[in-house]
């Protein structure tokens, strides 16, 4: 079995779900750098300079979003790495931690349900922008889409695992 990196009292479940967050968001991330360098995922009505800087920064910042996940259940999440100035050495507040997490996770889950209405309403679906053509683009489309579902369920209780975890500290 393989060894997650975490502090020896954090549930198991919780290491696993913090470490499978930077996993589940990295399909969506290669779909959009795919589509920025031309691959054939999907047709793009405007492919300028200006749309794909933002896909690439908006697979970047996920990322790291995605990647804070793992301070709930390792040392840099209760006390800031020394490199950091200002703050480098002292104590990550509990309250503040778990409240960036449960407002991060309440966003994404806002996002997935707006997003999953204008798919299911159909709304967009004719607007300038990017198309999936075909069965096989849609299909790459959702397996690297539909993962980002689960990002803020386990956002969420690893959130609330750290938290239960400080405060009985």
């Amino acid at each position: 079995m393989m060894k997650l990196k975490a502090l020896p009292d954090v549930p198991r479940w919780a290491v696993v779900a913090a470490h499978a967050v930077p996993l589940i968001v990295l399909p969506s991330g290669i779909w959009r750098v795919a589509l920025t360098f031309g691959a054939p995922v999907a047709r793009v009505d405007d492919p300028g300079l200006g749309q794909g800087v933002f896909q690439l920064g908006l697979t970047v910042l996920a990322e790291l979003l995605a990647f804070l996940t793992l301070g709930l259940v390792r040392e840099w999440g209760e006390v800031f790495p020394r490199r950091l100035p200002f703050l480098g050495g002292r104590p990550v507040g509990a309250r503040g931690a778990t409240f960036a997490a449960l407002s991060g996770a309440f966003g994404l889950t806002a996002l997935t349900c707006w997003y999953t209405y204008l798919a299911y309403a159909g709304i967009g679906e004719r607007s300038p922008g990017t198309h999936v053509e075909g069965t096989l683009q849609q299909v790459l489309f959702y397996a690297c889409y539909l993962p980002l579902a689960a990002w803020a369920p386990l956002l969420a209780a690893v959130a609330i695992a750290y938290r239960r975890r400080r405060v009985s500290a």
